[in-house]
């Protein structure tokens, strides 16, 4: 956000603002009125920030004219040197300042909200000895609320004595992220994600709450999966159910393919039957499979909140043979804390915490660095008695076994975290 002027100026260059130039009379060359701007527009594909049409309310219909036919522009008024003009047709891959922009919500990716746009400050510099305008602002502050109330009443002149002593609240063009539901046409107003999907998902959660149905579907359906993924873990759970049923199935498909399978198994059970299967039918086989089986479990137990990515080894594996899997997949080491012990039958033996292999001899057998003693939960044991453990015993990892004790998943602090967090 600005509290100060954002930029420094050269003697030729100067601000202007929306609010004081709509309405201002078009002339012609020979000072002949021809109408007044009533719009102007970016063409993103052409240039980003550069103003390239000014649209003209002249008669019954308007007329469009380029930036280049331009010679000057200000609070006066706008005089051309070229007037082959044409009627205005709406053009989809505009971004016009007065529709698409004024009195519309965008998100502010540096300050991290929603935010209305009251005003829009351009930087007006001379090329080739015509007047150019650069879109350098929104304004979102009670300056520009001040701008827009007098426009009309008082000169420009005397609105900007009047706003002096009013701090400057803006955000800088490049830090806007514009809202448009319409796939197609964030496609041909070049609109980007990028700025969001840099921001943390917390962060972003908290934005897309504030939002309407349509714009977080925007957001949603042009996200990669697994930022998208990411996202939706962090949302309200009662929205989280509303932005899945919002999407089509293969896009949701690619999103819950990318979380926990207890998290894409529990949003699914939120959905009507018909739609959960429509779902699934377009997941890969094997995360269908596995988010099937964790359907299975009431969300109430521990069953109904474990993962089953684990690492589980032979119970006679080696320091050395553990290194190995985990060069395999580094990925898993951001989320992995323990290394199961399995026998044949893939019954739980051991428990090894992953620090211990940092200071152990690569032959040295797993078992000999095994937690004593084995703690672990029936899958049907209650979602508090889960809770109790992880903090009578001060736990980052609780593996769940199915009734002959067979290793099926695990529980990890996280989980507890958020399951405490939605009582």
């Amino acid at each position: 956000m600005c509290a100060q002027p954002c930029v420094r100026m050269s003697m030729a260059e100067e601000i202007l603002y929306l609010s004081e130039l709509l309405g201002v009379q078009v002339f012609d060359l020979k000072g002949r009125r021809i109408g007044t701007l009533r719009d102007a527009a970016l063409v993103p594909l052409i240039d980003p920030v550069r103003l390239d049409r000014y649209l003209v309310g002249a008669g019954p219909g308007w007329l469009s004219i380029r930036y280049d036919q331009i010679k000057t522009i200000n609070t006066d008024g706008i005089r051309l040197k070229d007037e082959r003009l044409t009627p205005y047709h709406s053009d989809e891959y505009m971004l016009r300042m007065v529709r698409d922009l004024l009195d519309q919500q965008i998100i502010d990716a540096q300050g991290r909200k929603v935010v209305r746009v009251n005003d829009i400050t351009f930087l007006k510099q001379c090329e080739d000895s015509s007047d150019v305008l650069h879109v350098l602002e929104v304004d979102i502050g009670v300056r520009s609320i001040v701008r827009r109330l007098l426009r009309g009443i008082v000169s420009p002149a005397k609105i900007r004595n009047v706003q002096k002593n009013i701090p400057t609240h803006s955000i800088r063009w490049e830090f806007c992220n514009i809202l448009e539901a319409d796939p197609q046409r964030r496609v041909r107003l070049n609109i980007s994600n990028k700025l969001l999907e840099d921001m943390h998902p917390a962060d972003l959660a908290d934005i897309v709450e504030n939002l309407g149905h349509e714009d977080r579907a925007a957001i949603f359906n042009t996200m990669e999966p697994e930022t998208a993924a990411e996202l939706l873990t962090e949302v309200h759970p009662d929205l989280q159910t509303k932005i899945i049923e919002s999407l089509e199935a293969e896009k949701a498909a690619d999103i819950l393919e990318e979380m926990e399978p207890s998290e894409a198994a529990d949003l699914l059970n939120e959905l009507e039957e018909e739609r959960s299967e429509e779902i699934l039918d377009e997941m890969e086989p094997e995360e269908k499979e596995e988010v099937e089986e964790l359907r299975d479990f009431r969300d109430d137990t521990a069953g109904g909140i474990m993962d089953t990515g684990y690492l589980a080894l032979d119970e006679k594996a080696t320091v050395e043979n553990a290194m190995t899997e985990l060069r395999k997949s580094e990925k898993a080491l951001e989320d992995l804390h323990t290394i199961f012990l399995v026998d044949s039958g893939h019954h739980l033996r051991f428990s090894v915490p992953l620090a211990k292999l940092l200071f152990a001899a690569g032959d040295t057998p797993l078992k000999e660095l095994a937690s004593d003693p084995l703690l672990f939960v029936q899958s049907q044991e209650t979602q508090d008695r889960v809770a109790e453990m992880f903090d009578k015993y001060n736990l980052l990892t609780l593996p769940v076994v199915d009734e002959d004790q067979r290793l099926i998943g695990v529980i990890t602090v996280d989980d507890v975290v958020a399951l405490l967090r939605e009582a």
